[in-house]
């Protein structure tokens, strides 16, 4: 049996390596356990809703609760279960819905199997569930972690409010600004994007097998399919999109992850910036028992978690540039290129989730150099002449900016 540290060792991605301690929350949203899991919570939830229509009728002594326990209790052992069926079948989404036919043959739903999956594309369950996946997680695991992060920004903000320091433009010393104003620039812009990021509507495709209910109609003319998928997905917090082909069009995705990467380049920005203060002497950094910074130079301390974040950002981003441009297209009513690359779309989230962690370390380790700060702000005392030479103006003296230019130089 291998150990936990073994398998960690093994693992090809270090997102289930090295940094699986850090990417666990997002096992429960984008692991296979997990999409067999949203794909059986969608077929029993789907099954349910059939009832409701009227077309057969769930019998009393087994009420919906203990139906649902089907997927709210799924386990491991369950997953495991599907594979085994799936090697028989060779297609996944079948294996579920064999495995749902296990779980009922025995009851008193013994004569209303079919009504499992029924007139539904691989794609109905998979296009909702990946987005309801997507839509727990962010909820659940991606905006608290922001809001943390924008809090604790805005607490530095807060305690550094006072502390005046010279600004840097072009890398060259700049009129002064405070180190809390700095740092408020980064709450303001998260905070916009973070507000984007919750706003954005997570939509699923759910429409029988080209988006029709072809099917649907065909064997129950007398339903409204459009209306009752409107209101299945409704119920799951998804908003159903009208007009699809097999897949859904992944508009909506595309601009989640266009979001992600503007929240991830805004804090490689602040990463860059906390580096360069460090460079600079502005900030020293907490120091760890037995942490070593450099494996040569025991003076060294690194701004580690800054860096660490700063490449797993940029990580990110790349595989999120890669999803917002492919998924949106397909050729005509559906190829397989999507199915895919959708399985990965936790893996930009785990480096996102890693580096926002990092950062959050990172400025828990910081610590203020005021003399430091101060000096530099005293000995560049030319910084001052962008405001002489404006209140030279306001008295109406002869060419402020050329005699300053002239002083300052």
């Amino acid at each position: 049996m291998e150990t936990t540290l073994q398998t960690s060792l093994m693992a090809i991605s270090p997102v289930d390596g090295r940094y699986a301690k850090q990417s666990a929350p997002l096992a429960y949203y984008f692991s296979e356990y997990a999409l067999m899991h949203f794909r059986v919570r969608i077929e029993i939830e789907y099954f349910i809703a059939l009832s409701s229509t009227g077309i057969f009728e769930i019998p009393k002594e087994l009420n919906l609760a203990e139906i649902r326990k089907i997927w709210q209790d799924f386990s491991v052992h369950d997953a495991a279960r599907i594979k085994e069926i799936e090697k028989i079948t060779n297609h996944d989404v079948k294996a579920v819905e064999y495995f749902l036919r296990e779980k009922l043959e025995n009851t008193s739903l013994k004569n209303h199997l079919e009504f499992i999956h029924l007139g539904l594309t691989s794609q109905d369950v998979n296009n909702t569930a990946i987005p309801l996946a997507i839509l727990e997680c962010r909820k659940n695991v991606m905006l608290p972690i922001l809001h943390n992060l924008c809090q604790i920004l805005r607490e530095k903000s807060a305690q550094w409010k006072e502390i005046p320091m010279l600004a840097k433009t072009h890398g060259q010393p700049a009129s002064p600004t405070s180190l809390g104003k700095e740092f408020m620039v980064f709450v303001e812009r998260l905070e916009k994007q973070i507000h984007q990021l919750n706003e954005i509507q997570i939509e699923g495709k759910f429409g029988g097998a080209t988006g029709n209910f072809n099917a649907h109609y065909a064997a129950y003319p007398d339903i409204n399919w459009h209306e009752f998928g409107n209101l299945f997905l409704h119920n799951l917090k998804l908003t159903r999109q009208s007009f699809t082909t097999q897949i859904e069009h992944y508009d909506q995705l595309s601009a989640l992850f266009d979001c992600l990467k503007r929240i991830n380049t805004i804090l490689v920005d602040l990463c860059r910036d906390v580096w360069m203060y460090v460079s600079m002497n502005y900030f020293t950094q907490k120091t760890i028992a037995g942490e070593v910074g450099s494996s040569a130079m025991p003076h060294k301390v690194n701004p580690i978690d800054f860096e660490n974040a700063e490449g797993n950002l940029g990580f990110a981003n790349a595989i999120l540039e890669f999803l917002s441009g492919k998924l949106p297209v397909s050729r005509l009513q559906r190829d397989l290129t999507d199915s895919t690359v959708l399985r990965n779309i936790g893996v930009p989230f785990a480096h996102a989730l890693i580096s926002w962690n990092s950062i959050i370390r990172g400025l828990g380790k910081l610590e203020i150099n005021r003399p430091v700060i101060d000096a530099d702000l005293n000995q560049n005392w030319a910084v001052l002449a962008e405001a002489i030479q404006t209140i030279l103006r306001r008295e109406n003296y002869p060419h402020p900016y050329e005699a300053l230019k002239n002083l300052t130089r």
